[in-house]
């Protein structure tokens, strides 16, 4: 890795540029950033002018655009976060590496793996921080399930589970553009979207999959994107997992379980539910709420490892892994 010529200390706030403004930047991401200590965000990109206008009056951010390298190259502009569908990831995030300029691409890190890979690369090649939006690693819901992990007790790990179904929605059902439906920009569909959190939350959790490889089908035909997805992995260290996502069953489920030689966790990854032990001394229920903006400790964790106080837990090299693990599933790579 070369030398990084970034560097960041408390005495002057970082300004923040964000290209789209759409609707994770709305609640989820973007007030994380306004309200870390630190940081702030100054411009906002979106291609609507009047949409862009309005998000940067509602959310006091003091210049907006309708051009992207307007903010990638404004000199007022320290560190950029890419909120875009992600076929669009890798022209930008290449364009702020060239700038030289820290960045964090929202997930999944690009549409397919070699693209996630240029992105990397660049931002290696300039020893740059580059984190990507898998927000979940930073969650404390899930850092207790880790905890309880590494704590044995569910004793050996075997194997991983998960189920995530869902019906169709009405989009789906009428015909109307989605992006996540779209196989030039989502190829994987909803999987893309959504299966991309849980399967780098797993690789958090038991670390990294070794050996991937799956099925992608198109059952309903609503849209041009796969919307039946089953996958098979192995774990380094041998734990197996298996994963099913189908997006258009009779019902929700989002339920995960982690088998061990004496016990067993339970979680949903995307659903609002309570995390579940049962072992050998019973069964425990945890409620853990997530934040507000559910992104809070992630930022927090970008702004530590910015300052050098730690490393964050989602970077471009743990995204670009999560990027392989899902083109084995879907066939792709």
């Amino acid at each position: 890795m070369a030398e990084s010529h970034f560097h960041f200390s408390e005495e002057k706030p970082l300004r923040w540029g964000v290209i789209g403004c759409g609707g994770v930047a709305e609640k989820k991401s973007v007030p994380a950033y306004q309200n870390t200590p630190g940081f702030r965000v100054d411009m906002v990109m979106r291609r609507n002018a009047d949409k862009a206008e309005d998000y940067a009056k509602r959310h006091n951010v003091p210049q907006w655009t309708t051009n992207a390298e307007e903010v990638i190259f404004n000199p007022e502009v320290d560190a950029v976060y890419i909120a875009t569908p992600p076929d669009s990831h890798k022209k930008y995030a290449l364009l702020v590496a060239e700038t030289g300029k820290p960045c964090c691409v929202e997930k999944p890190m690009a549409p397919n793996y070699q693209d996630s890979l240029a992105i990397h690369q660049a931002f290696e090649a300039k020893g740059l921080p580059l984190f990507v939006a898998y927000y979940r690693r930073s969650l404390p819901r899930f850092l207790k399930v880790r905890e309880w992990l590494d704590d044995g007790l569910i004793g050996e790990i075997r194997h991983i589970h998960w189920e995530k179904s869902k019906p169709p929605n009405d989009l789906d059902l009428r015909g109307s553009y989605n992006w996540r439906t779209d196989k030039q920009i989502a190829p994987g569909g909803y999987f893309d979207d959504l299966a991309s959190h849980g399967l780098d939350l797993f690789t958090f959790l038991l670390g990294d999959i070794t050996e991937a490889s799956g099925i992608a089908k198109n059952q309903q035909g609503l849209y041009s994107a796969f919307d039946a997805v089953s996958g098979i992995w192995q774990h380094k260290g041998g734990v197996t997992g298996e994963g099913f996502w189908n997006f258009g069953t009779h019902q929700r489920v989002d339920k995960v379980d982690i088998y061990g030689s004496a016990g067993k966790i339970s979680f949903s990854v995307l659903d609002e539910a309570p995390i579940q032990l049962e072992n050998v001394s019973g069964h425990q229920i945890l409620e853990i709420p997530h934040p507000e903006h559910i992104q809070k400790y992630h930022v927090a964790n970008i702004k530590n490892h910015l300052l050098g106080k730690s490393i964050h837990p989602s970077t471009g090299k743990s995204g670009l892994h999560t990027s392989w693990v899902m083109d084995r599933i879907l066939g792709t790579l």
